[in-house]
């Protein structure tokens, strides 16, 4: 693999580092980060009573009575680059995911975390509570080795295994198959919108104004971070998985192979919320409207139907949301990890146009 060198400047110091996750035939330009690290914000605090003696100890099992456990946070890596743009961009990934969704692709290409910050945006990536690097949960739960990964190859939209799909802009190489599945992370809790709504809403308190990218599973509690937060001041959205209503309008449950699914019923007040920021959602290939036997394609169907749905809604209330199908502007073979596939350079370019247009770059 060739070789490319970042530049990292920290406190008015340039430092020159060499890395090698570079696949054949890509140029890299230099990249200049101004400033990065990482932080946990959010969670809450378990206190047990008593208290605390560190004498009392059984077999070197010290006794719970008057301790502490801080959990439910989210882990943010962030970086700016250089002469960043005044809203940086904020990454939350989807199911069975991390903040890896947004960095390296399986096949060693920049993913969506590099390239916009070429592009001049901060960037801040999330590990949402119980999941990655916030791994630290307040509620049990038991992580199983189910072998499973299939079943997720064909609800991603990749084929239907073991083929590819015709077209798929997934790289069909196995050593970028393994790393893909390699790449998948557990919960350690049970996935709770308003935990995960809560901590990152702390975090555009602590950042100020940005804009919030959301993906998959991670829609959900995204639609309420802009419900609750108004330094939220967009919301990119990469095929979310449902989506709320206000109370009165909540659509019938839309039925599939993968399930009954129902939209989340909100107060006016709050929905009227999303309304006064502008949102865009973007949907892959290989998504049918009529019912079929496919796993994936079913499974996105119904939500594309509700996302369709949503964005009448939200306009039919002021709002200011756009749903982009790729397929229907002539842009072929995307899954559903839009920004990981190998066009993704061309999907970026989409989400940068609406950003000039609403003028948030």
């Amino acid at each position: 693999m060739k070789k490319y060198t970042v530049i990292l400047v920290v406190s008015g110091l340039f430092f020159l580092i060499g890395c090698k996750q570079q696949p054949k035939n890509q140029t890299i330009e230099m990249l200049v980060i101004k400033e990065q690290g990482s932080f946990t914000v959010g969670g809450t605090v378990i206190q047990n009573e008593g208290t605390y003696n560190g004498d009392n100890f059984d077999n070197f099992k010290p006794y719970p009575e008057g301790q502490t456990y801080h959990g439910d946070h989210a882990y943010v890596f962030y970086q700016i680059p250089d002469k960043a743009k005044q809203l940086p961009l904020v990454f939350l990934h989807g199911a069975g995911q991390s903040s890896k969704t947004w960095e390296t692709t399986p096949d060693g290409r920049e993913g969506f975390q590099n390239i916009f910050l070429r592009r001049g945006f901060s960037t801040y990536l999330i590990d949402q509570p119980r999941r990655g690097k916030a791994g630290r949960s307040t509620v049990a739960s038991t992580i199983e080795p189910i072998a499973d990964e299939q079943m997720w190859y064909e609800i991603f939209r990749i084929g239907v295994w073991p083929n590819y799909n015709e077209g798929v802009q997934f790289p069909r190489d196995k050593e970028s198959l393994e790393n893909f599945f390699r790449q998948m992370a557990p919960n350690t809790g049970a996935f709770d919108s308003e935990v995960i709504s809560n901590s990152i809403s702390k975090l555009f308190d602590k950042i100020g104004s940005g804009i919030l990218v959301t993906h998959s599973q991670g829609g959900l509690p995204g639609w309420f971070i802009g419900i609750k937060n108004p330094n939220v001041k967009a919301i990119v959205a990469y095929e979310p998985g449902t989506y709320p209503f206000p109370k009165g309008e909540l659509p019938e449950p839309i039925s599939g192979r993968t399930g009954t699914l129902s939209g989340v019923e909100v107060s006016i007040d709050d929905f009227r919320k999303l309304t006064q920021i502008p949102i865009v959602m973007y949907f892959g290939d290989y998504i049918p409207d009529e019912v079929t036997n496919e796993l994936g394609a079913e499974n996105w169907r119904t939500r594309l139907t509700l996302g369709r749905q949503f964005v009448e809604t939200i306009n039919r209330h002021g709002g200011d949301a756009t749903l982009v199908e790729l397929s229907k502007i002539g842009i072929h073979g995307n899954t559903h990890f839009l920004m990981s596939d190998l066009n993704n350079v061309e999907i970026a370019d989409l989400l940068s146009s609406w950003l000039t247009e609403k003028k948030l770059d």
